[in-house]
């Protein structure tokens, strides 16, 4: 099983399927019509039933059911683009047989290192089969590793018919990093009670909290004038900007928050004199709390334009998510069989909310329950990427296991 999720990984890492969030179309870049058509052809070639690819690049399949057992239709899933972080073109995976605990240097020629002083966690991969980057693009576990892992534990059950499960399908979906993959999804066509997404990150973790979410933009206008004869006339975007920015609580930023706590991230500032415009995202896990801090935005908006005057602030604010575990909670036995499948194979389940969102953050609220599942790796979106190989195969086996506990109680 090791050999064949390297085998997958690799040549699906191989495929530069960065998304675009510039980009109009779905998916937003060609490199991911090209995995989706790879994972087609594979998706047949192992023995999958109505194996699809819909006009945007979504693609979904069967595994039929081969029990007599009323069993529920369940789902796995996994996103084939890579984050815009960091450049996902010529992406060279190396494999490191049993890992020392040491450092390993990934670029010897730019001398750029994966090192336990820089990220302590590695050291406990020692004895361990990784994947990493050659240090100058990310590697793509995220998600390439979810859909390995599922393309593996679907050949494996084709494989070994006497373990009984009901009918299951799958999908792997384009553009989840810039938050529009399941804009597209079919959630009917798709024709599952409820799903899990393979997309988390070291051995155990089982999701289903996610923040609330929306993204901001403030707008400032000023007024140019030369700098000469500005006394009384000036109006400078950029300081009002700043103004703006200064008023909210210095504290409440991704740098300082963790756990339960929410934030505002100001992502980027683009302007000058005339005119400056702030991008924020807003995350808190209660939604009480989010609502606030996005009226906190507009209050002081409403105090700046009172200041500089009418229509030299604005803000428009628009949700992106929102927690699952509202939809999650009164079907809280699919987080329980997944724990208890984690369990039953000697991993600890940690069960910890997500800070951030999944594709199934947005799907539980279009009528699908979606819990996520680890992938095994670490360091996701930059160079210093890397998957232990050994932890997919325990990612299969859940993936398995979940399958079977659903057959067994029905």
């Amino acid at each position: 099983m090791k050999k064949q999720l390297i085998q997958r990984l690799t040549a699906y890492a191989q495929v530069d399927t960065q998304s675009d969030a510039g980009s109009k179309t779905c998916p937003t870049t060609p490199g991911q019509l090209t995995l989706a058509r790879m994972l087609v052809d594979e998706l047949t070639s192992i023995g999958m039933s109505e194996v699809t690819m819909d006009a945007n690049g979504y693609v979904m399949a069967t595994l039929p059911a081969n029990t007599a057992k009323e069993v529920p239709t369940i789902g796995f899933m996994a996103h084939m683009d890579t984050a815009t972080d960091f450049t996902g073109t010529g992406v060279k995976p190396q494999v490191v047989e049993h890992y020392d605990g040491k450092d390993i240097v990934l670029n010897e020629e730019q001398r750029i290192v994966l090192s336990p002083a820089d990220f302590p966690a590695l050291a406990g991969y020692a004895g361990h089969t990784l994947v990493t980057t050659d240090g100058t693009t990310l590697l793509g576990a995220d998600d390439k590793a979810g859909i390995a892992e599922i393309m593996t534990a679907m050949d494996f059950l084709l494989q070994h018919p006497e373990i009984k499960h009901g009918r299951v399908r799958v999908a792997f979906t384009p553009d989840e990093e810039i938050g529009r993959g399941p804009h597209r999804f079919d959630v009917a066509a798709f024709g599952a009670s409820c799903a899990y997404t393979v997309d988390g990150g070291p051995l155990g973790e089982l999701q289903y909290e996610s923040f609330n979410a929306a993204q901001a933009i403030v707008t400032c206008k000023g007024k140019i004038v030369h700098p000469g004869t500005a006394k009384g006339k000036m109006v400078n975007s950029a300081k009002i900007a700043m103004e703006f920015n200064g008023k909210l609580p210095v504290q409440e930023a991704p740098e300082h928050t963790e756990g339960y706590e929410g934030f505002f991230h100001l992502i980027s500032v683009h302007g000058d004199v005339e005119e400056t415009k702030l991008h924020y995202i807003i995350r808190d896990f209660d939604k009480t709390a989010f609502n606030n801090r996005k009226q906190l935005m507009t209050q002081i908006a409403k105090e700046l334009e009172a200041r500089y005057g009418q229509g030299r602030i604005s803000v428009e604010i628009t949700d992106q998510y929102y927690n699952m575990r509202e939809k999650i909670e009164p079907v809280r036995g699919i987080v329980d069989i997944a724990r208890e499948a984690m369990e039953s194979l000697g991993i600890e389940p940690v069960i910890e909310p997500i800070r951030g969102g999944t594709d199934g953050s947005q799907l539980s609220y279009m009528g699908l329950p979606t819990p996520n599942l680890f992938t095994g790796g670490e360091n996701y979106h930059g160079r210093y990427e890397f998957v232990s190989v050994d932890n997919m195969e325990k990612a299969t086996n859940v993936i398995v296991e979940i399958i079977r506990r659903f057959e067994q109680r029905a």
